[in-house]
């Protein structure tokens, strides 16, 4: 999990990765606070001109995310683009719903200043229905290349996707096309996201565009990300993306064609200019891949158009590979329960060859071992004891006989940890009680979770005796979700969760409940 606000990697060992990831971003505002620094302002920011490309945002419209986080999300769209210049020959931008059908809510072309875009924005209603994100990205690849959906065929493409995190299709496909066709992916992710699957998903490398952040959070990810957009829009401009260990992409405006001419690629170490390499590309060409390149070292590239009609000037960049992949780098726990968890981990290098998994209960020295196969970067651990800490060292065994080891630590769920039969009664107008039977094991409290589609949020805590609460300010015809979590003393149970429907005011007083996991 990275928090790339406060320039530190978060990696959340434990199985509640939302829970922590979020502490430590709280802890990170502190020290920001602490050390005098200023918090990200709203309000009108400078221009960023000398821009152009298409900007899609795929907005996660289903019912999986709250009222309340649907507007926090289309505020944050709004300062992020709020900078840029709006034309034909500037930046457009549209908006693709994640729902039971992927819809645009306006194509690219159709606001082209500040304030109709910012009015189209806030005019945006939430469509509700399942998550089938990868249905939406197939639509987005066909938009983003689309006259009907006013895209234009030559300048930068850019998906900024803001999700919860949760999909009820593969993304993995659909999300390889789109790059695959050079467009450029950053993913923020507000909810209980896999590291793992958001990081191959997004472009590379995921430190610059994958964010993890609470949704009341976001504005402090806004002028970062903002500038990482600038990198890939800026106009007229030679840069680099999907930079690694070992390669980076280089992409340019169009300023020929097969007919007008071809490019020359020069590139070497700043440190040893004389071991420049040079490649030719036709005019049709727009972008590169140079692979092969030593890690942690700073080229210099340059792009010399050659026309026959036209002289355009060379133009320049410097690029600075990242520093060579280990792994494991990061080590996750999940789907916790009481006698398993899964571990995983990443990245997956071809120089591994297998990996060992050791585990054993905390306090102890009772030890056990998996071989995992080097192509793999996952196992479940199983017959383990109920509601207990265990430590996790992931052993990476490279072809060079080197091995790197990185621990984690996992918790065991107490048997029977999840609440059961949550109902509901009416008990009046905008009134509800919500009711359960006991979850197992020594329940130490229950957490009561109210989100409300209109008014805030609630939180609920009660005594171990207590199975029942009132729940008042549910207005009419709105739709409500409703938590229950046992709280245990090592870690939190499993929730069960209800979505409510308050009857409209005109008919019959009441309400309607479904499940929801």
């Amino acid at each position: 999990m990275l928090s790339r606000a406060f320039g530190f990697k978060v990696v959340c060992p434990g199985p509640d990765f939302a829970m922590l990831a979020k502490a430590v971003l709280s802890l990170g505002l502190w020290l920001q606070f602490a050390a005098g620094q200023n918090t990200p302002e709203r309000g009108p920011q400078p221009s960023a001109s000398n821009s152009e490309g298409d900007l899609l945002f795929l907005l996660d419209s289903s019912g999986s995310v709250s009222y309340y986080e649907f507007s926090r999300v289309k505020e944050f769209m709004w300062d992020l683009v709020q900078p840029f210049t709006f034309g034909p020959r500037d930046v457009q931008t549209s908006i693709i719903h994640i729902s039971t059908t992927p819809t645009m809510e306006f194509p690219f072309d159709r606001y082209l200043s500040s304030g109709t875009l910012q009015q189209a924005i806030r005019d945006t209603q939430q469509l509700m229905g399942d998550t089938n994100t990868g249905k939406a990205l197939s639509y987005a690849k066909e938009k983003f290349f689309s006259d009907e959906a006013g895209a234009r065929p030559d300048v930068p493409k850019v998906l900024v996707w803001v999700t919860d995190g949760f999909s009820t299709d593969d993304i993995s496909e659909p999300m390889q096309l789109l790059k695959d066709m050079g467009v450029t992916v950053f993913i923020v992710s507000t909810g209980r996201g896999s590291y793992l699957e958001l990081s191959a998903a997004a472009s590379q490398p995921p430190e610059k565009h994958l964010y993890f952040v609470d949704v009341d959070d976001l504005p402090i990810i806004t002028k970062e990300l903002r500038d990482a957009i600038l990198d890939v829009i800026q106009a007229n401009r030679l840069h680099a993306v999907d930079i690694t260990s070992s390669s980076f992409r280089l992409m340019w405006p169009k300023l020929l064609s097969q007919e007008t001419g071809y490019y020359t690629l020069e590139y070497a170490p700043i440190d040893d200019l004389a071991r420049k390499r040079t490649k030719q590309v036709s005019g049709a060409h727009t972008s590169l891949m140079l692979s092969n390149l030593a890690p942690e070292t700073t080229y210099e590239v340059a792009l010399i158009p050659e026309s026959n009609v036209h002289y355009f000037p060379p133009q320049t960049t410097r690029v600075t590979t990242l520093a060579e992949e280990t792994s494991p780098a990061q080590v996750l726990i999940s789907e916790s329960g009481p006698y398993s968890f899964h571990v995983s981990w990443a990245p997956t290098l071809d120089s591994v060859i297998s990996y060992q998994i050791l585990y054993g209960p905390l306090p102890g020295n009772s030890v056990k071992l998996l071989e995992v196969d080097g192509e793999h970067n996952s196992t479940v651990v199983e017959n383990l004891a109920p509601n207990t800490t265990y430590l996790v060292t992931v052993t990476a065994v490279y072809k060079s006989g080197k091995e790197k080891s990185l621990s984690a630590k996992a918790c065991t769920q107490e048997e029977g940890s999840k609440v059961r039969h949550l109902r509901f009664e009416d008990m009046g107008p905008n009134t509800l009680k919500a009711s359960w039977d006991s979850a197992d094991g020594k329940v130490l409290g229950y957490r009561v979770r109210c989100r409300r589609q209109t008014g805030p949020s609630s939180v609920i805590s009660v005594s171990p005796q207590i199975h029942s609460v009132i729940l008042t300010d549910l207005a009419s015809g709105t739709t409500n979700k409703v938590c229950v979590k046992p709280m245990y003393k090592n870690q939190p149970g499993k929730r069960l969760c209800r979505m409510v429907h308050m009857q409209p005011a005109t008919e019959a007083q009441g309400y309607k409940h479904r499940q929801r996991a």
